[in-house]
């Protein structure tokens, strides 16, 4: 009886998930005279983090620059943005927040756009014999000229694992972050508009994400 119950339970899980989906619907807002903008330096700010895994932030901001690059714009190293930025602001957290206007973003790194995104969830729920690996980023492109919105979308991905097992559901869910990591910035990141550089289809890339545990 108890074993029946507990089959039952779990197909009731897996019927809710698929009625609910997997991410949400991808949506972008471009400015209508993008083309024209002139739009080719592109600097990636830090990640703003309202997570508590700090170094997730890290990570996906070197795969969301790998995206930038593929997408046409020439790649800056962040290290470069980071340490010219650090010289006038310094090392605090202003770097994580935005609170560094685009504009002087711009005057310090000459660049044409200035790229901030913000890393809204990473985390795990677990219930019973299920989880729920939840991933959402958003991502804005202002103009270093006047500091308007080229660009922006956000994206929300959730992944589920089934096992009997607390210890291999929390194994699984640490792969998944893999996962709903690559495909947020890889939706996200499509909707950005082709720089002057496109050649085309970029090439699939794999990022590691699972270095994080």
């Amino acid at each position: 009886m108890l074993r029946h119950r507990f089959r039952n339970t779990l197909l009731l899980i897996i019927i809710i998930s698929f009625i609910f989906g997997c991410g949400s619907k991808i949506s972008c807002t471009i400015i209508p005279d993008y083309d024209k903008k002139g739009i080719r330096l592109v600097a990636l700010m830090p990640i703003t983090n309202k997570t508590g895994d700090a170094e997730a932030a890290i990570v996906l901001r070197k795969a969301i620059l790998e995206k930038i690059y593929f997408k046409g714009y020439p790649k800056i190293p962040l290290n470069v943005v980071d340490e010219k930025i650090k010289k006038i602001y310094g090392n605090g957290k202003i770097l994580e927040d935005k609170n560094i206007p685009p504009k002087a973003v711009g005057e310090i790194l000459g660049v044409d756009a200035v790229m901030y995104c913000t890393l809204d969830e990473w985390k795990t729920s677990f219930m019973l014999i299920y989880a729920s690996t939840t991933v959402a980023i958003s991502f804005e492109l202002r103009s270093a000229k006047t500091g308007e919105i080229l660009w922006k979308t956000n994206y929300k991905v959730a992944k589920r694992n089934y096992d009997f097992t607390k210890k291999r559901l929390e194994m699984k869910s640490c792969q998944m972050f893999e996962l709903a990591a690559q495909e947020v910035v890889d939706k996200a990141m499509s909707t950005l508009p082709n720089g002057p550089d496109f050649m085309g289809v970029a090439p699939a890339r794999k990022h590691h994400f699972l270095g994080l545990w």
